[in-house]
């Protein structure tokens, strides 16, 4: 079944009570970035039970969630609540399959996770069987894939707003986590968006470094927020798209800015468009061939779900950044018996991005094909 719209999810009404079930870990994740809160903002949902392994975590959450009920055992939770959405919050990725597991097990018709997805392939191939066992429908809370300017933005590509697509090159925030960790933590959130644009990777081609040198075995160690075998404060990375555009992504250590970090461009050869994770306007173009000098005239021009230049006319903060758009889809996946907007697929599509950086790297920069036959985190494969 095709998938709904943007602009239907945001103007659905509710149908029904959907309890929930919200699942933390203060100190190791805690609760993510407003995964447990949208559902009280939701006429259609109610959260029925909260649980963290941590006494004074699972107090504070029960008093903001406005709960009666709390666990200290999400597994207790799930079994005595039966709760038909759960929502997996903690940003610890090591977390990820026994919490959607458990929640396949119990019941669950709907899991809304905390990015990144998972820490590996094999990772991604046990959460993709639990939830096919259960029937259950899993949303990933890459929040910019259900900005309803994104659509917009498509279809003027295939118009031929920047005339012929030449690549798309994005970094990371390239902060303390420049990187490893910020092609896990952050470019995900540009890898989905390049997935949505051009399909899926397949072929990529990388290089890792630490302290200017290749990455070897030495340099790996477990990463932060449970990201599993982690190195480099350095990656460069390339990859050949489904739909013939080529899509990089790097990322140094301490290199960037706040004010210029976390976001792609589409570069052709009539104009570039740019995006700026989680900002407003999402979304820019500047006319003209970006290879001329530059021109008087030129200037950046924002695109909105109304169009080029056009005033935003949606309530973004109110329904993309705080996950209504996509808490709302995943509910309606369940109803219509389709895949979310941003669901098991596209989740399956970062993990095999990144991966396939490892994978590159640990095969000395050569080109491989997507998807991975590697299915544990290649650099525990590193001579």
């Amino acid at each position: 079944m095709a998938l709904a719209s943007v602009s239907g999810i945001l103007g659905q009404k509710p149908k029904q009570n959907w309890r929930v079930g919200v699942i933390g870990h203060t100190g190791r994740g805690n609760f993510g970035h407003g995964l447990d809160t949208v559902w009280n903002l939701l006429e259609e949902t109610s959260i029925a039970a909260v649980a963290d392994a941590h006494p004074g975590g699972l107090a504070k959450a029960k008093q903001k969630l406005k709960t009666d009920k709390a666990y200290a055992d999400y597994r207790e939770m799930l079994a005595k609540e039966k709760p038909e959405i759960v929502a997996v919050c903690p940003r610890h990725v090591d977390q990820r399959v026994p919490m959607i597991t458990a929640a396949c097990e119990m019941g669950a018709k709907g899991i809304y996770v905390e990015k990144p997805f998972a820490r590996s392939l094999k990772e991604v191939d046990q959460i993709a069987e639990a939830c096919a066992k259960a029937g259950a429908k899993l949303a990933i809370a890459h929040r910019n894939r259900y900005h309803p300017a994104m659509p917009v933005l498509k279809k003027l590509l295939k118009e031929g707003i920047v005339g012929d697509v030449l690549e798309m090159r994005g970094r990371g925030k390239e902060d303390r986590r420049g990187g490893g960790e910020d092609l896990w933590v952050l470019g995900t959130h540009i890898l989905d968006l390049y997935h949505y644009l051009a399909g899926n990777p397949l072929t990529c081609s990388a290089e890792m470094r630490q302290e200017g040198l290749p990455v070897t075995k030495k340099d790996v160690n477990e990463g932060n927020e449970g990201l599993g075998p982690l190195a480099g404060d350095e990656i460069h990375a390339r990859w050949r798209m489904e739909n013939g555009w080529t899509a990089y992504f790097d990322s140094v250590r301490n290199r960037g800015s706040r004010e210029a970090g976390f976001g792609f461009q589409i570069i052709g050869n009539q104009g570039i468009v740019d995006i700026r994770n989680d900002r407003e306007p999402l979304i820019h173009f500047m006319k003209d061939s970006p290879w001329e000098p530059a021109k008087a005239d030129r200037k950046w021009i924002p695109i909105t779900s109304a169009g080029i230049g056009k005033p935003e006319l949606r309530d973004i903060r109110g329904t993309v950044h705080n996950h209504v758009a996509a808490t709302r889809d995943l509910l309606a996946s369940i109803d219509n018996d389709r895949s979310p907007i941003c669901g098991l697929a596209e989740g399956i599509a970062t993990v095999e991005f990144v991966s396939s950086v490892f994978e590159s790297h640990r095969l000395q920069g050569e080109s491989i094909s997507i998807p991975l036959k590697t299915r544990n985190n290649p650099l525990t494969l590193l001579s």
